[in-house]
């Protein structure tokens, strides 16, 4: 990175995030640059805040080119202190975990594509990750993601990170084409198979005058390693007695006593079928207003298999009943190996009309709707049966709608007194219908009598205003307030033909914030940072419990907002060899909705409950360089630390003093790319969590095991060959070492991609 590229950077960012436009003038303090035209269509979702009041990363399309890539979330899994909870390829449950938000808090994460809400607020767990699926991989031109609820254009969901997807758009007639094959060998457990994918897109676009569009559909297949296993309790009292099995593996739990894997269960091995289809169109208006519209469409169709370990004397397979391992008897309820099969049909729509002048004022109004089309699971009573009575569970008629208008000044130099303010208003509503019925035939029979059913809606308003104030030639005041009002409705609980309804909420709350930057040099930017934000409770917090299965859930529709107030100091260094970040940060969160399960009673009781007062503090510290030592070589790197202390637990004393759960104290992220020639590059990528824990009483003492949460270090490599100019040959390894890894369910073994992709 030479000085006129360091000089620049902050300012080509700035354009990139805003709308095409030339710079024909640096800022009267510094040394006046070249002209430079930053090409390309792409502008910032509605939310995103051109003046990035807190610590950013970015990732580009030539990034992305670099590494091992087959679903959307792939593209943050090497952000500083930022990891993807992804179980396997295709993985519907994706969660982000950044700083002291861990990977089951999945409403503490903000992900847009093209000004368009991917997060699902329906509810804060592993079944509400976002939908990463409506994007293309190959679609995408850049991501941008800060950290922190440090801007007023944003919800208290902002808490932990906000990503901001860009996806482009042609310029031309262009179409595209790509394979890509992949394959993990998993040995553990009694199990050794090697489970395989592959995936398939195509993409056609064109700019006809002021119209440009863009077609694509993708197809995936995949079957994942195993997921979740069997793990009976041995009966309490009585003599032994039962049949005597074999098959069963041993193993010491995460709490450090010996137990028993009887086979696999609940999600056991996914297998999977999932077709996207993506329609985007923009027409300029005139030179400076632009409209837009995009569908996208996704269709899963998934199994889950289970398979019992267990066999009789004569041999044969044991599903359920009392059973005698190794002389200790184990009562194995019948749904334990139970396997069940779903289908899944999702739309995202979105239209939007902005203008982007370069100076003076500007407005973006955005919607976009999330619409479950159908939604189907249905599991079987018992293991071992193909047909048979069962249940079926539907969300069909779920979703969420959002509106954001946004009216933003940019003044026409950034000389001392310039402002730059932003004013907007934002809607958004979840609802969430959950039924479930009880049928004769688990996986043909029809919806017969109802089981339980859980539905209810949320909606927030907000209005914020912002103002960026340069007020000397080297300070940047950023101050923002943002109020939202919150109202919960229409909530009940049903079983079978028993129901309770929910009187409606309402609560109004507002968040102020600050930043202020210093330019204590050309090279050096310093910035202290906070604010105040709410996350208010989902739909599925307040309103869904569960009455079937192995477990009970219990929910709570009294529940009360997540606050917190976070503070951050950063600094920006640019030197001859690239870019160096460095980040204090400490966010104090009081009532934090999380879930407690008491798994000493069959069936478990889980309540999802506030906490009093937990403290998140850290560091982070994090480069960026292109032709670091030597032509060729780029290198990106991070480090984080974080202690995430549970400070004040009145539902739970003895935690007080605890780490908070699913956060490790060290994130260690590194992408070394060595560029051989144009054609071809080696990349050798590493990924490192420490040490966590998977309960709130931290009694998980034995981490690296089924139930566990591991810490460790897995290195990913990728050799790419630019065959021709439309021709690109890749092959890759994701987990070199094959490192076995958990976050409580197995994570994939060494995975090996080949790749092909066309372009005309």
């Amino acid at each position: 990175m030479n000085r006129t590229t360091r000089r620049l950077a902050p300012w080509a960012l700035l354009g990139l995030l805003q709308h095409p436009c030339t710079f024909a003038a640096a800022p009267a303090d510094e040394t006046t640059l070249a002209p430079i035209t930053i090409t390309g269509q792409a502008t910032a979702p509605s939310g995103l805040d051109p003046q990035l009041p807190a610590s950013t990363q970015s990732v580009t399309a030539r990034d992305l080119q670099q590494i091992n890539v087959v679903n959307t979330e792939d593209a943050v899994k090497y952000l500083p202190n930022f990891a993807i909870r992804k179980r396997y390829i295709g993985d519907a449950n994706s969660l982000i975990s950044v700083r002291g938000t861990n990977n089951s808090q999945s409403a503490r994460g903000l992900v847009y594509v093209d000004d368009m809400l991917l997060s699902n607020f329906l509810g804060n767990s592993y079944g509400f990750a976002p939908k990463w699926s409506m994007v293309f991989p190959d679609n995408i031109e850049r991501v941008d993601t800060f950290y922190g609820p440090f801007s007023a254009l944003y919800p208290g969901n902002s808490m932990g990170a906000t990503v901001a997807i860009t996806t482009k758009m042609p310029k031309k007639l262009e179409a595209t084409a790509s394979v890509q094959g992949f394959s993990q060998h998993f040995d553990q457990f009694g199990m050794d198979r090697n489970f395989n994918g592959s995936q398939s897109s195509a993409t056609l676009g064109n700019k006809i005058g002021n119209a440009s569009f863009l077609i694509g559909i993708d197809h995936l297949q995949n079957t994942s390693q195993p997921l979740q296993f069997a793990t009976p309790q041995a009966a309490n009292g009585g003599q032994p007695g039962g049949t005597p099995v074999s098959g069963a593996q041993s193993y010491i739990d995460q709490y450090g006593k010996p137990g028993v894997i009887a086979g696999t269960s609940s999600e056991g091995v996914v297998h999977l079928v999932q077709d996207q289809f993506k329609f985007k169109l923009a027409y300029d208006i005139t030179p400076t207003i632009q409209a837009g519209a995009s569908l996208s469409y996704w269709n899963r169709r998934y199994r889950n298999d289970n398979e019992s370990f267990l066999r009789d004397p004569q041999g044969q397979v044991v599903y359920a009943g009392r059973v005698n391992i190794d002389g200790s008897a184990y009562n194995i309820d019948p749904a334990t190996f139970a396997n069940s099969a779903g289908r899944t049909e999702s739309a995202l729509y979105g239209l939007s009309l902005k203008s982007h002048q370069q100076h003076g004022w500007n407005f973006a109004v955005d919607f976009s709707s999330f619409d479950v089309l159908s939604d189907t699971l249905r599991t079987a009573a018992a293991g071992g049966t193909n047909a048979g009575p069962g249940t079926i569970e539907s969300t069909r008629g779920s979703g969420w709608n959002a509106l954001d208008a946004k009216l933003s000044y940019t003044p026409a130099s950034d000389a001392p007194g310039a402002h730059w303010i932003t004013v907007g208003y934002h809607f958004d509503r979840y609802h969430l219908d959950d039924q479930v019925f009880n049928t004769d035939d688990w996986q043909t029979g029809g919806m017969q009598a109802p089981k339980n059913a859980f539905l209810g809606s949320t909606a927030t308003q907000a209005v914020y205003a912002q103002d960026a104030w340069k007020f000397a030639s080297k300070w940047t005041l950023t101050t923002g307030l943002r109020a939202e009002s919150w109202r919960a409705y229409s909530g009940a609980r049903s079983a079978g033909d028993a129901s309770v309804g929910y009187g409606s909420r309402h609560e109004t709350h507002y968040s102020p914030k600050a930043s202020l930057a210093y330019a204590a040099t050309d090279d050096l930017t310093l910035r202290a940072s906070v604010g105040r934000a709410y996350r208010f409770p989902t739909v599925s917090e307040l309103f869904q419990g569960s009455l079937s299965g192995l477990s009970i859930v219990n929910n709570d529709p009294n529940l009360k907002p997540e606050s917190t107030l976070s503070k951050e100091l950063a600094a920006d260094w640019y030197t001859d060899s690239g870019l160096f970040h460095l980040a204090l940060f400490q966010d104090d969160v009081k009532d934090t909705l999380y879930s407690q399960t008491d798994t000493t009673v069959i069936p478990n009781i889980t309540n999802i409950e506030n906490i009093d007062r937990i403290r998140n503090r850290g560091i982070e510290i994090s480069y960026q360089g292109e032709n670091v030592a030597v032509a060729g070589l780029d290198l990106s790197a991070g480090v984080g630390y974080t202690r995430s202390k549970i400070l004040e637990n009145s539902r739970s004393p003895e935690t007080e003093g605890n780490n908070f759960p699913r956060v490790p104290l060290w994130r260690i992220n590194a992408v070394a790319t060595y560029h051989f020639t144009q054609q071809t590059a080696l990349t050798l990528a590493g990924r490192y969590s420490g040490r966590q824990y998977n309960t709130l009483a931290n009694t998980d003492i034995n981490p690296d095991t089924y139930g566990g949460s591991s810490s460790f270090m897995v290195f990913d490599a990728k050799l790419r060959y630019q065959v021709s100019s439309r021709i690109e040959a890749s092959l890759g390894v994701d987990n070199l070492f094959d490192k076995r890894a958990y976050i409580y369910h197995p994570y994939p073994g060494r995975t090996i991609f080949a790749e092909l992709k066309f372009k005309l």
